[in-house]
């Protein structure tokens, strides 16, 4: 009978003999237990027999101890608890208790036996060392503790791995998206039962493939987020990798349901000297999940069930700001309405918006070698976006669309052990997605207007945004593992080959009711004063754009649908030593498509380059080392290098099949009244496109130069990928404090960027030194010289002449303490940089969002997604404020650097380009006042210097201000979570009620909290032009597009309340 002992001296003998501690895996839906058993003198202690039980379902797993002492059980469930039986023929036997496996992690036991003087020992695994301890690169992990003590209001696994200084979650448009190390968000992966969950098509702005998380939250039972895994396994991103695996069914039936709560009273509705109109609205979220034997020890369910009834809150920052009045807003409904017939909508404070979600899971132990799962998951729901709204653009809500998707997905994953030395694993997924971003307004059949030239520089949008008037997109993704690992010695050898096809059909079309543009003529408009809401008013259109099909008009003949496939081979082996553990590996990926844009034959004679590229071909070698070194039973190094790529969006391939230049006709009429103009159909403006319009993409007989745009792959790109380096320690004090500090450097390589061949640089520059472009000759007509339309673009999908850089430095600290509190502190440096952030889905905003000095040579600079410095704080504490009855309180505390944004000249063309708003700013030096740089007036000259004194920017005289060297406001949030437990109905069951407040800080004095963001990308603050000599004239400058606004979702406090009750 086994003697369970607190740590006695024999208990405490054991314990300095058993080491205890977790290697990184793979994108692992299961976890493994590996170790070495030895003799009281040292020597291997062949034949031993090890027992794994997972107690709560009876599985159990049998390993023999080889010659040099190992053993290793793969394929188990995360989580626990486990017992493990150490069963000697010679020597005592032992128990390890209450061993709970870490997703991502490996749990390694190294046991000395003791002579047979003694009954069994039982020891807890708890007893034995910090599992912070045995990682080769820097990662987090997450159990179910975790996930639920966590303060979130939403319901994200963002919520989680936000703790990680090195994770930033950034609220802009309204989303949150996660920033992994200064990386683009949709460079990085989820994977969720081994399945990736990405955003495949790179449209969401929170990196999911549907509006929100798409699982339950009470489904997850761990997750883990890899920023550096030197693990072969790992592929398909370059930012990280965020794994998480869901519940599982147990002998015990045993589940919950939970009901939250909040409304417009429970929320704040100031934020410094701003107050917020949120009108009337409430948010319920209602779920339950039950895990359930179907077999006892052999079969086993779960299901998890979530839904959202809750509401959209809308921001008007422009109008918050003053760049937007509300008798603009005002005389702008009322021309619609009197002019054109149209019903604009208003400026409503929330709309409702929907999400459900099922996941359903069977476990099944097939017998002790074997075990298979299935997995299917399901999400719909939807949320309202503002389209162009930021805080110099207004839209009304008939500009609004609804954005959401329709996920099914299906996993089968089997696990097994065909010998005591070799395992396999086999999965197959299949995951389809059907996108909705459709216009909330699109039966109006009106088109998009913009109204701009209003008093203090705003413009307001009304009528069905462009970008979704042809709009539909899904996309299957069906994938295939089959991985196998072999244990020899202290080596363990794993190889495998992976496989994803991707089957897209997209119909992107913009323009196909029309686009109509007023108040952006510089001669009528910018100098004469006229504002867009007299042209509005009069019919004056100075842009119109219209696209349709060649031929037909329909846009369902310019959809793309293509489909490509990537392949994986790896092979890693991981040698275990005494106190060190080497990780060798290498893969290689590449992806095959035989599917092609249409050929334009006019694009491959002017240009030399062929417009039916694709990614088929393309391939890359990733060799990975890492290692962990345990200097002492405190102290840990770890470190690696390895090379990465993956998670690069596929609709930039998209665009090739999209903007094929045959298909897709753009037309275009400048400085027209469309009041007076031949319209098509019933001829009712801007319901109904113009006439010459229609019949131009009918005929499509374009004139020289005004050829339809084209987007195309450079035939020689090769996949963007990067180094990443890290170095790393882990060191625990004598009374648990737990020390960690990494440094993370990656090297991007092959970055990705857009071109324009149909612009050249001249070999001249300006007086600041940038250089002058200047259009390609296509042809003569009579005497002139025909170039490109400018309203028209030929855009080239390329690799970077030059590449980025990310550093990023991080320590934290970490204690549980025996009074109920545990405490996580952090802060993370980071330093990013690249060469084109890429932060469209559209090649032409890709070329034109990014501030420059040089269009088609950008050059590195600071990135997009920098955050120079993010502190975080984690506390948990728990206490009986009722007898027998726990009252938990959770913190997150997180303080961070403000987005950077660029300040650059307004109106302004070095020669030529594609936007006249993204040239870098210069600051002249007074000695080139009236020489190289004139003012229109002695006023404007002032107000210039008064701006370059106000912004900081005096130091930049002389020189181009460098790119996102704005910087908004530093942000301060704190989220507190109170949970008090309660009694059942009956024994075995309990009861929380809770409230998570969202903002703390704001909650407490509506000055704190508070996020303040300068301008999204750039603040064309001056207005300028270029003469012919290359020198300047500054004509005005408009310091309020450099101002802060309030962002509104990330300011206001909310409280959720809720109620959980577990069976």
């Amino acid at each position: 009978m086994a003697n369970k002992l607190k740590l006695s001296r024999i208990a405490f003998a054991v314990a300095a003999t058993l080491g205890v501690m977790s290697s990184v895996q793979a994108q692992e839906t299961s976890s493994n237990i590996t170790g070495r058993i030895l003799t009281p003198a040292g020597a291997p202690a062949q034949g031993t027999m090890i027992t794994i039980i997972h107690e709560p379902s009876g599985t159990s797993k049998s390993a023999t101890v080889g010659q040099n002492g190992s053993f290793s059980a793969k394929g188990l469930r995360v989580g626990g608890p486990y017992k493990v039986v150490v069963d000697s023929q010679e020597f005592q036997d032992t128990t390890v208790e209450k061993v709970f496996l870490s997703l991502g992690e490996a749990y390694n036991i190294n046991l000395t036996l003791q002579a047979q003087n003694v009954e069994t020992i039982t020891v807890t695994g708890s007893q034995l060392a910090s599992s912070e301890f045995g990682n080769t690169s820097p990662s987090s992990v997450f159990n179910l503790d975790d996930i639920e003590s966590a303060p979130s209001a939403d319901r994200d696994l963002k919520d989680l791995v936000r703790i990680d200084p090195r994770i930033s979650i950034s609220e802009d448009n309204g989303s949150e998206s996660i920033i992994c190390a200064g990386g683009h968000p949709r460079f990085s992966s989820l994977t969720v039962d081994g399945v990736r969950m990405n955003d495949s098509f790179g449209l969401n702005n929170n990196g999911y493939p549907t509006t929100r998380m798409p699982f339950s939250f009470d489904a997850i039972d761990q997750v883990a987020v890899e920023l550096a895994p030197f693990d072969v396994q790992y592929g398909g991103f370059t930012g990280c990798n965020i794994n998480a695996v869901t519940k599982s069914g147990t002998n015990e039936t045993h589940g919950g349901f939970f009901y939250d709560y909040t409304n417009d009273s429970m929320r704040g509705d100031k934020a410094g000297d701003d107050k917020f109109d949120l009108g009337s609205y409430s948010v319920k979220r209602y779920g339950v999940n039950v895990g359930f034997p179907l077999l006892e020890d052999k079969l086993f369910g779960f299901v998890s069930y979530e839904k959202l009834d809750g509401a959209q809150i809308f921001s008007y920052e422009a109008l918050q700001n003053g760049s937007v009045t509300m008798e603009e807003v005002n005389r702008a409904i009322q021309i619609s309405q009197d002019v054109y017939g149209y019903d604009a909508g208003g400026l409503p404070a929330s709309a409702p918006v929907e999400d459900e979600k099922l996941l359903m899971k069977l476990d099944w132990n097939i017998n002790d070698s074997h075990r298979a799962s299935l997995v299917y998951n399901y999400n719909d729901g939807f949320e309202i976006d503002q389209s162009d709204d930021s805080n110099e653009n207004l839209t009304l809500s008939n500009h609004f669309y609804k954005k959401g998707a329709e996920l099914n997905s299906t996993v089968v994953s089997v696990y097994s052990d065909w010998t005591e030395n070799f395992s396999t694993e086999v999965r197959l997924g299949h995951t389809k997605l059907v996108s909705e971003q459709r216009s909330t307004d699109a039966a109006s059949g009106f088109g998009e207007v913009q109204i701009s030239s209003l008093a203090n520089g705003g413009t307001i949008f009304i009528g069905p945004d462009d970008s979704r008037q042809s709009n539909e997109m899904d996309w299957t993704n069906d994938t295939l593992k089959l991985a196998g690992t072999y244990y020899l010695d202290d080596h363990t050898i794993t190889g495998g080959y992976e496989t994803e096809n991707l089957d897209i059909y997209n119909l992107f079309m913009q323009h196909t009711i029309g686009e109509y543009r007023f108040g952006g003529d510089r001669t009528r408009n910018t100098i004469g004063g006229a504002s867009g809401l007299d042209d509005y008013e009069l019919g004056i259109a100075d842009d119109v754009y219209y696209n349709n099909s060649a031929g037909t008009n329909n846009p369902i003949d310019a959809a793309a649908n293509f489909s490509y496939a990537t392949h994986a081979v790896y092979a890693q082996d991981k040698w275990t030593l005494d106190d060190l553990t080497l990780m060798f590996g290498v893969r290689y990926d590449w992806i095959s498509s035989s599917d092609q844009p249409k050929y334009n034959a006019l694009f491959e004679e002017r240009y030399g380059i062929t417009n039916q590229a694709t990614f088929d071909g393309k391939d890359l070698f990733q060799p990975r080392f890492g290692f962990n070194w345990a200097v002492n039973e405190s102290l840990e190094l770890r470190g690696g290098v390895g090379l990465y790529s993956g998670g690069n969006p596929n609709v930039w391939l998209s665009n090739s099949y999209s903007n094929d230049g045959i298909t897709n006709i753009d037309a275009y009429r400048a400085d027209i009244n469309i009041l007076n103009a031949v319209k098509s159909g019933d001829g009712q403006a801007i319901f109904d496109p113009l006439q010459a319009m229609v019949d131009q993409v009918t005929t499509n007989n374009p004139a020289l130069g005004s050829e339809p745009s084209t987007n195309a792959v450079d035939p020689n790109f090769e996949m963007p990928s990067e180094w990443k380096y890290n170095i790393g320690a882990t060191y625990e004090t004598e009374n648990e404090y737990i020390f960690s500090a990494d440094v993370l450097y990656s090297q991007k390589q092959d970055s990705a960027t857009i071109v324009d061949l149909s612009s050249f640089d001249t070999g001249n520059d300006t007086i600041d030194g940038r250089p002058i472009y200047a259009k390609q000759v296509l042809g003569v007509v009579g005497t002139r010289n025909v170039t490109r339309n400018s309203l028209y673009s030929d855009l080239l999908l390329t690799n970077a002449p030059a590449d980025g850089s990310s550093t990023t430095i991080s320590v934290a600290a970490k204690k549980e303490y025996d009074f109920g509190l545990d405490a996580q502190i952090g802060y993370a440096y980071n330093k990013s940089k690249d060469y084109n952030p890429m932060t469209s889905s559209v090649a032409f905003s890709n070329f034109t969002n990014i501030s420059v000095s040089d269009q088609n040579d950008p050059g590195v600079g600071t990135s997009n997604y920098e955050v120079p410095h993010n502190f975080t704080l984690s506390l948990r504490y728990t206490m009986e404020l009722v007898g027998g009855y726990d009252t938990s309180f959770s913190l997150f505390a997180n303080r961070k650097a403000g987005r950077n944004f660029s300040y650059t000249f307004d109106n302004f063309q070095p020669g030529t380009d594609l936007a006249d708003y993204r040239s870098l700013m210069y600051v002249p030096t007074l000695e080139q006042y009236g020489n190289d740089v004139v003012f229109a007036s002695a006023a404007v000259e002032e107000a210039f210097d008064q701006f370059i004194a106000d912004a900081g920017l005096e130091k930049y005289r002389g020189q181009i201000v460098p790119r996102n060297s704005g910087e908004s406001s530093w942000y301060t949030r704190v989220d507190f979570k109170v949970d008090q437990e309660l009694p059942g109905f009956t024994e075995g069951h309990s009861a929380n009620a809770f409230f998570v407040i969202k903002n703390l800080g704001n909650m407490l004095n509506s000055d704190w909290g508070v996020q303040r963001r300068g301008p999204f990308n750039s603040a064309a603050v001056v207005d300028a032009t270029m003469n012919a000599d290359g020198s300047y004239r500054i004509n005005s400058v408009s310091p309020q597009n450099a101002a802060e606004s309030v962002f509104q979702v990330g300011s206001l406090w909310e409280v959720v309340m809720g109620v959980k009750y577990r069976f």
